[in-house]
């Protein structure tokens, strides 16, 4: 369940980093969740690593009234 979670993550990150949908996004959160299940748990660890880099980059750059 989690690595679904960290995939569908992965995935639109890589999608708003590249401008793409949500098709584009769904479908490299797919191949994403790929490569993470063959690397185990520490897939799992890496993946939400860097989910958690990119939320915390961009609450640094947003701008505070």
């Amino acid at each position: 369940m989690m690595k679904r979670i960290v995939g569908a993550l992965v995935g639109r990150e890589m999608a708003q980093r590249r401008g793409g949908s949500g098709v584009g996004g769904a479908a490299m959160g797919w191949a994403a969740m790929g490569v993470l299940r063959r690397m185990g748990p520490l897939g799992t660890v890496l993946g939400g690593a860097y989910v958690a880099k990119k939320v915390l980059g961009r609450r640094r750059n947003k701008p505070r009234i």
